[in-house]
């Protein structure tokens, strides 16, 4: 039998300050997502009943287009920071666990590169 301090036993068991930085970035984005959905929701509807050309020349215009790839951005961010934490706290097989994380990072970061593109697909006029 060794004599281990406390320290000992635990180093190497749990995040070095990453759960700190997780925490924060979902508190982040989700106070970032109140005025970004807001705005979302105030200009969406007010294009209601307009046709597929007013909804292009809509998300043309460059603060749109800057807000709305915020908006994504954020919004993907956040979710991803989510259902981590939801994958972490429920699932319990490693190798299951690991599989779902790295399909919610490859999945999240697809529909940000597809919005990204669609977006300034949009706002370039290509």
């Amino acid at each position: 039998m060794s004599i281990r301090t406390p320290r000992a036993r635990v180093r190497g068991l749990g995040s070095a300050r990453q759960g700190v930085e997780h925490f924060w970035m979902q508190r982040i984005t989700a106070v970032a997502l109140v005025p970004l959905s807001l705005w979302f929701l105030w200009d969406a509807l007010s294009n209601v009943g307009g046709d597929y050309t007013g909804a292009r020349t809509w998300l043309a215009q460059p603060t749109t287009a800057i807000l709305m790839i915020f908006f994504v951005s954020a919004g993907l961010y956040h979710m991803r920071l989510g259902i981590q934490v939801v994958i972490e706290d429920y699932i319990h097989t490693e190798a299951t666990k690991i599989a779902l994380l790295a399909l919610n990072a490859l999945l999240t970061f697809g529909l940000g590169i597809a919005t990204l593109f669609a977006i300034l697909k949009i706002a370039l006029g290509v």
